[in-house]
Formats: C-alpha cells, sequence, structure tokens
C-alpha cells in the first residue's frame, strides 16, 4: 500500500522536540567530557562499544543490547529509519528526516478493494493525509540531546558509527541518573530496565516494556554478527533478570488491551478500530472494509506485508476514514508498537484483489520502498511474532507463497497489472524476516531436485537501483534523469536474458507490452526475483542460473563460493501433454455455473501471460475456485456476505514476481526432479 507523510508541520515538530530535549537536559546529568584531545578513536566497532560503555558509565551488555534491538548493529551510513533514526545507535533526527521528499498516498484510477462489482476509486480529498504528529513526541530528537549531553556535533552523531553509539550511551546513562537508579559501567545490568524501556522511545507503557523485554531477552542468548560496514561484533550471553520497577516511574500511557485483540501476549497492542460506516444514500456507500465470517466460511490462506509510505499517526487516522480503505494492522517503527484496526473474521481492502483480499490479512508497516529509509529491528520482530501468532492460528503456512509482500499479489485482470503495487520494495530482509518467525529458508534438495529458492547474503548483496525519491506512484517507467540510488543492502536477485551481466534484463509485458526490457529503476520490480521465492530450475551455465519466469528463461548470478540461491525440492506445474498453451489467472474465481442466477458472474479473464508446453513453475498450493459477495452495507443485496463456490480448482505458481493462478484441469503436477533441466 502506498500513502504519504503529512507535509511537515514545523512549527509544531520543532517545538515538541525542542521540549523533549531541554525536559532531558534539565532532569539529566550535565554534559559529559568527551574523549581528551589527541586520544585515539578505536577504529574496531567491538572496541568502539567497549569504550562507550566505559566513558558514559553504562554496562556493556546493555549498550550492545539495546544497539542490536535498534539496528542490529549496522551503521546504514547516513541513512535514517522511516522514524528518522541514524547509526546503530538509531538516534532519532526528526527535523532531518521530514526535509525528505513525501510519497502518494494511492495512485490514480487505483481500485484497494479489486472488486469488478463494487468498484471502488478512492476519492483524492479522502486521501489527503490528516492532520497530526508524523512521530511521537518521545522519538522526536534524541539525536539533539546525544548532541548536548557529548558535545558531538549533529552531522558526526548522524554518520559516524563511534560517535553515534557515544551518543546512544549518553543518552542511556542520562535516562538512568533521572531514575535514580544505580550507575557505572560495572553496575548490574538488571538495574537498567527502566533506562532501557525509555530508550525504545514508546509512548505507551507495554510497547516500553516490549522493546525492554526483547534487549533483555537478548542479552540471555547473546548474538554475534558482520556489520553492514564489515565490522564482526559479539554480545556474550549473560543471564539477568532485570527489575522492572524503573518501568512504572517513566509515565508513560497504558493502552488499551479490551478482549479479543487479536496480537500476541508479549507484543504492544491497541485497538484503534477501523469504521464500518455508511456514508451516502446508496447500498454501496459504506467503507473502509467489509464484514466476514472468516475462517468458518473461507478459508484464510494468505497475510500480506505493506509498507505505508508515510508516517504512523497519519496512517492511522486515514485507516479510520470510512470514505477511505483498510488494513487489519499497522506497525511503528520506532519501537515497532502494533494498532489493530478490523478482526481477521472481517475482510479489509488493501491488497488491490479481490480475491486475495478475501483470502488475507493485511499488515502495513511505517516505511517507504524507496526513499532511502530503512525498517528497524524493532519493527521486524514485533512483525514477526504477529505473523507467526496469525499464520499457526490459522493454519497459515509459514512461506514465500502464503506470506506474500503486497508485490507479489497479482493484478486481477491484464488491465490491473500495471498499477499494482511494489512495497515492501526491494530492501525488505525477507531472510532475517522469516528467520525472526522461526521459519529460515533452507536448502532441502541438491542440483538434481529441480527448485532454487532465492536468498542472497542480504548484507553484501546490493543491486545498482536508480530513481529512489523519484519514482512516480504505481508507474514502473522512470522519467529520466533518474539519479542513482545509494548502494544498500537488498533482498532481490537481478535477472537477465541470458548467463552474463551485459545480458538486458528480462521483459515483464504487463508493465511493459512493447517488450523492451525491465530497468533498474527502483520500481521496477518486473526483472527481480526476491529472498524466499521458489522457482523452477530452467539451466545452469557456469555460475549462472536459470530459472522460468513469466514464460521466459530468466539467469541470475548464483556462483557457488557465495550462492544467491538455495537449492530445493518439491513440487512442480507444467501443461498437460497436448496442450501447446495455458492461460494464467490473477485470481482464481468459479465457473459460470456456479452462479446462482441472483449474484452476477464474474469473468474468469486470463492475463496477458503465456504458459507454454515444456516450462515449468513451482507449486504453492491447491485452491478451491471462490467468490465472496460483499456489495452492500447492511448485507440486503442478494447474495451477499456469501462464498460462491464450484467445481473449478487452480493451482498457486510462482509464475513470476508475483504469484499467479492455473486451472487444475490444464496441468499435470510432478515432482520437481522429474524431467529437471541440469
Amino acid at each position: 500500500m502506498h500513502l504519504s507523510p503529512v507535509p511537515p508541520r514545523r512549527r509544531i515538530l520543532l517545538a515538541a522536540a525542542a521540549a523533549a530535549a531541554t525536559a532531558l537536559l534539565t532532569t539529566g546529568p550535565v554534559a559529559a567530557e568527551p574523549l581528551s584531545a589527541g586520544a585515539a578513536e578505536p577504529t574496531d566497532r567491538q572496541q568502539q562499544y567497549a569504550a562507550a560503555a566505559a566513558e558514559q558509565g553504562v554496562p556493556q551488555s546493555i549498550l550492545l543490547g539495546v544497539s542490536y534491538l535498534e539496528s542490529r548493529w549496522d551503521t546504514h551510513p547516513g541513512q535514517p529509519s522511516t522514524s528518522g533514526g541514524y547509526g546503530p545507535m538509531h538516534l532519532t533526527d526528526a527535523d532531518q528526516v521530514l526535509s525528505g521528499p513525501s510519497s502518494s498516498h494511492v495512485d490514480e484510477d487505483e481500485d484497494p478493494r479489486g472488486d469488478d462489482s463494487r468498484p471502488l476509486v478512492v476519492d483524492a480529498a479522502a486521501a489527503a493525509a490528516p492532520a497530526g504528529d508524523v512521530l511521537p513526541q518521545a522519538s522526536l530528537q534524541t539525536l539533539d540531546a546525544a548532541a548536548a549531553l557529548t558535545g558531538l556535533s549533529a552531522e558526526a552523531l548522524r554518520t559516524d558509527a563511534a560517535a553515534n553509539i557515544r551518543g546512544g550511551a549518553a543518552l542511556l546513562t542520562s535516562y538512568q541518573k533521572e531514575l535514580g537508579a544505580p550507575m557505572g559501567a560495572d553496575s548490574d545490568p538488571a538495574a537498567w530496565y527502566g533506562a532501557v524501556a525509555r530508550y525504545s522511545g514508546a509512548d505507551t507503557e507495554d510497547a516500553a516494556a516490549a522493546f525492554a523485554d526483547e534487549v533483555y531477552d537478548q542479552i540471555r542468548i547473546g548474538a554475534g554478527r558482520t556489520t553492514d560496514d564489515g565490522q564482526r561484533v559479539t554480545l556474550a550471553a549473560s543471564a539477568v533478570t532485570p527489575d522492572e520497577s524503573g518501568l512504572h516511574r517513566l509515565g508513560l500511557r497504558r493502552a488499551e488491551r479490551p478482549d479479543g485483540l487479536e496480537c500476541p501476549v508479549r507484543v504492544a497492542c491497541e485497538w484503534i478500530p477501523a469504521p464500518y460506516e455508511k456514508y451516502g444514500p446508496n447500498p454501496g456507500d459504506y467503507g473502509n472494509h467489509d464484514l466476514g465470517a472468516r475462517p468458518a466460511q473461507q478459508k484464510i490462506e494468505y497475510i500480506v506485508i505493506h509498507d505505508t509510505e508515510g508516517y504512523f499517526g497519519p496512517s492511522v487516522k486515514l485507516v479510520q476514514t470510512k470514505t477511505y480503505l483498510g488494513w487489519h494492522y499497522t506497525l511503528r517503527s520506532v519501537d515497532g508498537y502494533v494498532a489493530q484496526h478490523i478482526k481477521a473474521k472481517d475482510v479489509g481492502w488493501h491488497a488491490g484483489n479481490w480475491y486475495v483480499n478475501a483470502k488475507s490479512i493485511g499488515i502495513e508497516h511505517e516505511g517507504f520502498a524507496g526513499h532511502g529509509t530503512w525498517y528497524t529491528e524493532a519493527m521486524y520482530r514485533t512483525s514477526a511474532k504477529l505473523v507467526r501468532h496469525l499464520a499457526l492460528r490459522f493454519q497459515i503456512p509459514l512461506d514465500r507463497q502464503h506470506i506474500l509482500g503486497h508485490d507479489n499479489v497479482s493484478g486481477t485482470v491484464a488491465s490491473t497489472v500495471r498499477g499494482m503495487h511494489w512495497d515492501p520494495g526491494p530492501y525488505w530482509d525477507w531472510s532475517h524476516y522469516f528467520e525472526l518467525m522461526q521459519a529460515p529458508f533452507q536448502s532441502t534438495g541438491t542440483p538434481q531436485s529441480g527448485l532454487v529458492t532465492i536468498d542472497p547474503t542480504y548484507a553484501t548483496n546490493q543491486p545498482a537501483f536508480y530513481g529512489c525519491n523519484q519514482q512516480p506512484p504505481g508507474v514502473p517507467t522512470p522519467t529520466p534523469p533518474a539519479q542513482p540510488c545509494p548502494l544498500r543492502p537488498s533482498s532481490s536477485v537481478i535477472l537477465h536474458t541470458a548467463p552474463s551481466e551485459t545480458a538486458p534484463l528480462v521483459n515483464d509485458k504487463g508493465l511493459r507490452p512493447d517488450g523492451s526490457p525491465d530497468t533498474m529503476y527502483i520500481s521496477d520490480h518486473g526483472a527481480r526475483a526476491s529472498a524466499g521465492q521458489t522457482y523452477a530450475l530452467a539451466g545452469v551455465q557456469g555460475d549462472w542460473t536459470a530459472i522460468w519466469y513469466l514464460g521466459q528463461k530468466a539467469w541470475f548470478y548464483n556462483p557457488a563460493s557465495a550462492p544467491t540461491a538455495k537449492w530445493s525440492e518439491g513440487f512442480v506445474v507444467t501443461p498437460k501433454p497436448g496442450k501447446a498453451t495455458i492461460p494464467v489467472y490473477g485470481r482464481a474465481y468459479p465457473e459460470r455455473a456456479a452462479y446462482p442466477s441472483y449474484i452476477p458472474y464474474q469473468t474468469i479473464s486470463p492475463l496477458q501471460y503465456t504458459f507454454s508446453a515444456g516450462q515449468r513453475y513451482a507449486l504453492g498450493g491447491i485452491l478451491p475456485g471462490e467468490y465472496y459477495r460483499a456489495v452492500s452495507f447492511d448485507g440486503s443485496a442478494p447474495g451477499d456476505r456469501t462464498v460462491v463456490r464450484g467445481e473449478n480448482r487452480y493451482v498457486q505458481i510462482q509464475f513470476g514476481h508475483r504469484v499467479m493462478y492455473a486451472n487444475l484441469d490444464d496441468v499435470q503436477i510432478l515432482p520437481a526432479a522429474e524431467g529437471a533441466a541440469q
């Protein structure tokens, strides 16, 4: 989904930021003495954490644990998170991040409902971002406070990892002093729970506690990884039981958590309902979701991952608008806080494809797909817990055939393919996300197994995209000249027409009907495969691997010394003998005979792609042909709130970047190893 941030309300934001910084400085310690002139800064990142902990009087395990929960110790050099946080300690600078570009709410003529029988085109006025703080006040301007405490410049705190770590350590010490708790590098880490909770930037007590709990959980199990700039950092496992008494002295709001809230117990979650409300004289004049009876009436097959293309506050206000569209959850970047808007039994309008909407839960994440910001670890962790909870509850497989990005949802018919969204974008770390869900991508086969699962090393896989901050919404064709994006880690691998870096990219005829190659423009995903997606093997040549993709062989660089995919086993789909080609669809609807006379037939319309004999695509499941009828506010339309089912059954296939469907009667299902390309 694409929403836009509120235009910067600078006087309000900066006044709030100044107040927050002033309050911190007047109640906290005086600025710490900087390192003595001429003292050499450690160049090793582990030593930088140790030096900052000693200088500012913070237990090293606390400093490392907090930093891990903010950034996994990555630097993201000079690039802010969605919530305006910089560096490994996520020091926030609202003014700096709000000076960046904005995005569009919804695309022109977009139908987020995706239902031919009840089209919904969102009015531009309804999509206008409502007034409200873009970022929660507690997280507005910690970078200024860190600068005052350390004497370091804002620019150094944004761009220099060692300075950023010192600034974060100084903030932790100031919070600890305000609480009147034990201080010092050799103090008991258990006594720092309140300071850690405050560091989260959360404005509710349960969200602050959830962040602190994650930090202490990480300290107990330890961690070790190589950062985005090649530094090896380790947090030794340490048994510690925190003293939580400081949490209640922070004076944070206690969020309402009514019975029936569909969130895991240890996730900070609040019920902020989307309106099911009539706004006009016609039966179809209502918003912003539909009532349902899932899963009893219809199985929930998918969870769809979106980013908001805007900030949390305005996005939540939009989902509370009756003339807008609705999704089930919104997650906040700074602390992973969750707002639930729609119950799982009901149908949100979020994916632009009614078949998927009727069978999915939509989760929005505060963020931008191509604006250079990064998704925080706190939000990844909360989201992973939420998705795992929902998947277990509704028996949804934890794989990329069922946990979809919005960019993996197909257009409904040929004419809607080009306007479908591309969030959460190529910078979403799918591999890490599934590790957090305890469902990591693993090699289950050999080169003879016939399937490959895309899984590049996220930190070192940095494709040369361009056009960040410049993309027109929903249009994958750049307006030259477009500037190169900063090189950043990505989950995407790039697909060529031949096994060579100089070969043109493959063509997605849904995006480029003229047959021209797709591009490296940031929103142009027609020649990309993403981590966790599984494809049928089409060939191997040296360091290059080919997959079947949108009716053609698509090659990606996959050297044995640094593989970008894992061998997998499973089943593939291919046309039945005697069929030269078969159609593929963007939705799995029943045949005409299945509809009673009082429910209009929903056309089974193929997409513009061709599935030819000899091609193979990974099987994602077998699904019934279904159509959920919902077109009136009070359910008074004939057949309303019922599911039409017929004899048609479909196979879900990984046909391109998006999942698509083929009629089961047109295909045969084979073990992938049978006749696999070598």
